[in-house]
């Protein structure tokens, strides 16, 4: 099985958003990591987390509400 890591700005690209917001997901336990010399996030892991949020409004983390 082939698996694709993603640098955290990689990420941001895929997710539109910004480095900043992925690193907030992270450190919150949303979007799991590994730290090899820095953060990288398998494909699978970013296409979990999508379905897993899907029809969820995440613009406030803090805050999270169905659309």
């Amino acid at each position: 099985m082939e698996d694709v890591l993603y640098t955290v700005k990689e990420t941001s690209k895929l997710l539109k958003t910004s480095p900043n917001y992925v690193y907030e997901l992270i450190k919150r336990g949303m979007l799991p990591a590994l730290k090899l010399g820095s953060f990288k996030i398998r494909r699978t892991t970013i296409l979990n987390f999508l379905e897993q949020n899907e029809g969820k409004d995440l613009t406030d983390l803090d805050n999270i509400s169905s659309l």
